[in-house]
């Protein structure tokens, strides 16, 4: 068997970005994920070879037609490497995002509060027919019907840097179109994520938040939306010793409030107003849920029907009604980051495969392009100063010679003088003149001599 020339698959990112790959130890983690090849081209190179299709503004295929075809693999090799069923992706793209997130938190304050942010979205397969475990969903924001499945996606936050850490793409066992592949060995990987697909949403949040505290992820809150904010899931998370701050809307939950049990609408009525506060804190209130779940609830101000509020659900107690606004505020993350993939780095777009192991693969190359982008910006926007140096032009700037710049504001007032007419420029000096006798003796002192 004879070598293949691999020379230019690494030429098609830029110094810098290629810089940033090895800091982030890619290579090393796929490795540690047994995404390897014992023949042709090498797993690193190819992933490098589809990771850098976006920023060429091409797709594969363009590629293929392009004068560079002749040096890169086949097309066969690349849809191998996305749909090989062995390949833990999951393992690597948590691996990535905990470096990743080891080396942001080298440029961030110990004290600052760092969450997990758990969130679905549409991944769309309109046009498809024979996808793997492909199914029919409703889009509650447009009111209309889909194909495709929910990516449910996990996510760190400090505030300032976003990184994915996990995600599955589930189907539905009510309304799926297509089966599984029969003739994947259900040892591995690929299998289980097939299995994970048809299992329920809050089960599986569940388990991405499992496997990220595994991993070593650390994270004080775990942010959600009011599709996860119900008193089982909350109770499982709570179990994990993760505090969760989340929205609830106006349901058939109920809240225990003394011997009272009522719904969301009357427990507004029940809360106390917050005095001393933002205008728009209505209300808040501490109060439990059906097991036992003890709770603090703000009522805000809606932004858009000033009539209206919104409830906003913590299992810290101890946190102030300001404290939980402005974490859960740093939920809107995850929604910017969806808005990137599939608008910019062309998730559901670059490939279109009907195997669920390409899904998975490409997802996490893209997830892969973010969490490079975030590791870039933070490097390029972080404050930072350059050592010794910094300090040394600071004590240069602080003991610069005042009198001097007086000086020359003085000549500056002398050259003023002698271009206006005499009766201003008399006028001038006799007010420079009665302004320094006024001055404290300690402070002419140190003034230079003027004439």
């Amino acid at each position: 068997m004879t070598m293949i020339t691999q020379k230019v698959l690494r030429n098609q990112l830029s110094t810098e970005t290629i810089a940033d790959l090895k800091e982030l130890r890619i290579l090393h983690h796929l490795r540690v994920a047994g995404i390897k090849k014992r023949l042709g081209f090498s797993v690193g190179d190819l992933f490098l070879l589809i990771f850098s299709l976006v920023f060429q503004h091409r797709n594969w295929f363009q590629l293929l037609s392009s004068s560079k075809a002749t040096d890169l693999p086949g097309k066969d090799a690349v849809y191998r490497f996305l749909n090989h069923p062995c390949f833990n992706w999951r393992r690597f793209l948590i691996g990535l995002s905990s470096d990743a997130m080891r080396r942001v938190k080298l440029l961030t304050a110990c004290g600052r509060i760092k969450v997990l942010i758990v969130d679905d979205s549409m991944f769309e397969r309109n046009r498809s027919k024979k996808v793997e475990l492909l199914a029919r969903f409703h889009d509650h924001a447009n009111d209309c019907f889909y194909k495709g499945f929910r990516m449910l996606t996990l996510g760190w936050s400090d505030g300032h840097t976003f990184l994915p850490v996990d995600f599955a793409l589930l189907s539905s066992v009510k309304t799926k179109l297509q089966e599984a592949s029969e003739q994947i060995d259900k040892r591995t990987c690929g299998w289980h994520r097939r299995k994970e697909a048809l299992q329920p949403m809050p089960l599986m949040v569940e388990k991405l938040v499992k496997h990220s505290l595994s991993a070593g992820v650390q994270a004080d809150y775990l942010l959600m939306d009011s599709w996860f904010t119900y008193a089982p899931l909350l109770t499982s998370i709570t179990q994990l010793g993760l505090p969760v701050i989340g929205m609830v809307k106006a349901t058939s939950q109920r809240y225990q409030v003394g011997n009272q049990t009522v719904d969301l609408k009357k427990l507004y009525c029940l809360a106390k107003s917050v005095t001393g506060s933002s205008s728009n804190v209505l209300r808040s209130i501490v109060t439990s849920m059906n097991p036992g779940l003890p709770v603090k609830i703000v009522f805000v101000r809606h932004k858009h029907k000033k009539n209206n509020w919104l409830a906003i659900l913590s299992t810290d107690i101890t946190l102030s009604e300001t404290d939980i606004i402005r974490i859960y505020g740093m939920r809107w993350d995850i929604e910017t980051f969806f808005k990137c993939v599939k608008s910019l780095l062309r998730l559901q777009k670059e490939f279109q495969g009907r195997s669920y192991d390409m899904l998975i693969s490409h997802t996490t190359i893209v997830f892969a392009r973010y969490i490079l982008l975030s590791w870039q910006h933070r490097q390029s926007t972080d404050a930072r100063s350059l050592g010794e140096l910094f300090f040394v032009m600071c004590d240069e700037v602080a003991t610069k010679d005042w009198s001097e710049a007086f000086l020359q504001l003085m000549r500056l007032l002398d050259d003023i003088t002698h271009k206006t007419s005499a009766t201003v420029g008399k006028f001038i000096k006799k007010q420079l003149a009665d302004w320094f006798a006024a001055l404290p003796c300690y402070i002419r002192v140190l003034l230079p001599q003027t004439t």
